[in-house]
């Protein structure tokens, strides 16, 4: 809950008033959550007015809900971290204001890409801070066993196919790909073709009434997970959502290959060191035929509560720009993997060498840095995104069962589409 303390006691009714700002984010893990916890308090011993008090609320998904609860109830936080498809069911919510409009700031130094995503309507509704965009990993020791090349990882979803022949072949007790069956790299492999996952140029310039899902682009990935299951060269724990499953399964090198986000570099890089074997990072492959047209940008952003004080709303944006500045965007990177999401710290790490000491990281980098701005890569905006992303796992995950893909693709696309007009009924 919001408070605006007194420091002193009732006995001393002219000490200073002291504004909390709390700051609700989804990160449970010791070393982001720290990361985050050490900024507050370096924050804190700079300011005597406002006091972060950052603490971990769950999942993306409960994070924003209990945030929205807590917004009708007049107990809103000050500052949320909200993931990127929660962008229009934030703004429907009306509990947040845009960052733009709580003090005059530029927003010049943040990458087009990035900032591009959050700016809707005109408007900057909330600050960047953990960007990040699927990569393919790759068990560098199992592709030479293979007779791979290291050196030349699998661009395209037929050279991922040709590569697991040879890991067939090879017998080397392992899968030859995995990855968490998620919503998000659908929407992925929609942008990577150039092809909008909703419509009404991605519901950016009127509120999507229905999904893409009966397109050219959308076959092509629901085919490409049938074939990798028919063939048996796909893995998964065969729960929906399961980062850290998937993860597990390519760090205990039960699959060659692996696709997952840019943020766990850093912690899949340092588990494959533990186990023993050179790990590598790729582009996410695509559709074969198809020009790469880039990601939409992943992870989530800061947005500001509507219903608080002047002094909170401006202690939070203060806080949040701290938190995202040249120098703690460019540490943040190092420790974790996802996107420093200021061109002054791009600049900063080529200062440090950081990119020629890192590969992986400049590969992951560089595919967000080529990604072509357009309807495709701005990323959906859609109020229903948390029923419609399940909807798309399970329809996936029926065709793994065996369905076939036009049933399948019809099916989900039915379902997405009556979740979005059940959604849009709330705005008639």
């Amino acid at each position: 809950m919001l408070t605006l303390a007194l420091l002193g006691t009732a006995a001393t009714p002219l000490a200073s008033a002291q504004t909390t700002v709390e700051f609700w984010h989804s990160f449970g893990d010791a070393k982001r959550s720290g990361w985050i916890q050490a900024r507050a308090d370096e924050y804190n011993k700079t300011q005597s007015g406002v006091k972060v008090v950052p603490s971990y609320k769950g999942s993306y998904n409960d994070s924003l809900q209990a945030t929205i609860l807590a917004a009708r109830q007049g107990k809103a936080p000050a500052l949320v971290q909200i993931f990127e498809v929660g962008s229009q069911l934030a703004l429907d919510s009306g509990a947040f204001q845009p960052v733009s409009s709580v003090k005059n700031v530029n927003f010049g130094d943040y990458i087009k890409p990035v900032i591009n995503y959050y700016t809707i309507g005109g408007k900057v509704n909330s600050l960047p801070f953990n960007s990040s965009s699927p990569v393919l990993y790759f068990n560098e020791d199992l592709m030479k066993k293979a007779g791979l090349n290291p050196k030349q990882p699998p661009t395209t979803f037929g050279g991922l196919l040709n590569a697991c022949q040879k890991i067939e072949a090879a017998k080397l007790n392992a899968k030859c790909f995995g990855m968490s069956l998620n919503g998000w790299f659908i929407e992925q492999w929609m942008a990577q073709q150039g092809a909008p996952l909703l419509n009404n140029a991605n519901g950016r310039q009127g509120r999507a009434t229905a999904t893409n899902l009966d397109s050219r682009a959308a076959k092509n990935i629901f085919t490409f997970f049938k074939t990798m299951q028919d063939r048996g060269y796909y893995t998964y724990t065969g729960k929906l959502q399961d980062w850290d499953g998937s993860d597990a399964i390519f760090t205990n090198q039960k699959a060659v290959f692996h696709i997952t986000s840019t943020a766990d570099i850093g912690n899949i890089r340092d588990a494959a060191k533990k186990a023993g074997f050179g790990v590598g990072v790729g582009v996410m492959p695509i559709a074969d035929g198809s020009k790469r047209n880039g990601v939409v940008i992943g992870g989530a952003s800061l947005w500001i509560s509507k219903g608080i004080s002047k002094g909170q709303a401006e202690g939070a944006l203060d806080f949040a720009l701290y938190m995202t500045n040249t120098q703690n965007m460019a540490d943040w990177h190092k420790l974790t993997g996802y996107y420093p999401v200021r061109q002054s710290s791009i600049e900063l790490l080529r200062k440090q060498g950081w990119f020629t000491q890192t590969p992986l990281q400049l590969v992951a980098f560089n595919q967000l840095t080529k990604t072509v701005p357009g309807t495709a890569t701005a990323g959906g905006l859609n109020g229903a995104a948390i029923q419609t992303r399940k909807i798309m796992e399970e329809g996936v995950q029926k065709v793994l069962a065996g369905q076939n893909v036009d049933a399948a693709l019809k099916e989900t696309k039915a379902r997405a589409d009556a979740a979005l007009a059940e959604y849009n009924a709330n705005f008639k």
